[in-house]
């Protein structure tokens, strides 16, 4: 998701080239966690689909297989450009002759315009919220969307439960590392980023009306896809975290050389996923 009215599309803009490479990890990483909570929400054939702050193709295509023919997928975002990106690699495998559902791509800034006139079985979000200024707002909007019976999925990190890059820090490599990403989380607070937005879902869920609230957390540890995000992301913020006096480019050198060695046990931040049922 990309914000031009706070300052966050300076720090993550959906437009630079390393955006892309992020949205295949994230594909990676988390499709498959995203994916087995809406098959056990029971979205399939027929289904109207919400995929708010979309940033990327994978889970849209996804969806609209699942939905098929008679159903519906509308996917927005502020910045929509992805819509003509080449498709994410996801962990899921790829089902091109299912039919699927119409997909409608529409510009909507989930915190502050007015939801769509229509209602949905579904509603999800993930990484979107943490950083969104007027969260509340957003979730408002999102439950307003669903029919009754109908499901909300909002999946966000907590950076503040698991703030580390290498939660085993036995070097010199694993201290640069953590240091820079301290810097990152310095930049998305700075911004109004909310880092320990994801434990608190299932509150707000519940204080939005939902009921049978439930939630769980994915940490991956160490993966391919980690390294990948993380390269795509330094590569993204270099500029700013050198402006801000948070690094060297001599540092930022460093730490891309030490992550493309292969080496390290890079983690991400605890992804919070929390759902409910509109009465």
């Amino acid at each position: 998701m990309t914000r031009s009215d706070d300052g966050q599309a300076s720090l993550l803009d959906n437009r630079q080239p390393e955006a892309g490479r992020r949205f295949d990890a994230f594909a990676v990483l988390f499709d498959p966690t995203t994916f087995r909570h809406i098959e056990r929400l029971g979205i399939g054939a027929g289904a109207r689909c919400w995929e708010v702050g979309a940033g990327g193709t994978s889970v849209v295509s996804w969806l609209a297989r699942k939905a098929g023919p008679s159903g519906r997928v509308l996917a927005t975002d502020i910045d929509t450009s992805w819509q003509t990106a080449e498709p994410a690699v996801s962990a899921e495998p790829a089902a091109p002759a299912e039919p699927a559902a119409p997909v409608e791509v529409r510009r909507h800034d989930i915190g502050a315009d007015e939801p769509p006139a229509e209602r949905f079985d579904l509603v999800h979000a993930r990484l979107v919220l943490v950083h969104v200024p007027d969260r509340d707002r957003a979730l408002r909007t999102m439950t307003d969307a669903l029919r009754p019976g109908g499901h909300l999925l909002v999946e966000d990190a907590d950076p503040a439960l698991q703030p580390l890059l290498c939660p085993d820090e036995h070097g010199p490599a694993q201290e640069l590392a953590n240091r820079l990403r301290h810097g990152f989380r310095a930049l998305l607070k700075e911004r109004g980023a909310d880092l320990s937005y994801g434990r608190k879902l299932p509150r707000l869920l519940r204080e939005a009306g939902l009921e049978r609230v439930e939630a769980d957390a994915y940490f991956p540890l160490t993966s391919p896809a980690c390294t990948a995000l993380e390269t795509a992301t330094v590569q993204q913020i270099r500029a700013t975290l050198v402006e801000a006096g948070l690094a060297t480019d001599e540092d930022i050198d460093r730490h891309l050389d030490n992550v493309a060695q292969g080496s390290m046990d890079l983690a991400t931040a605890p992804l919070i996923s929390a759902w409910g049922r509109k009465p």
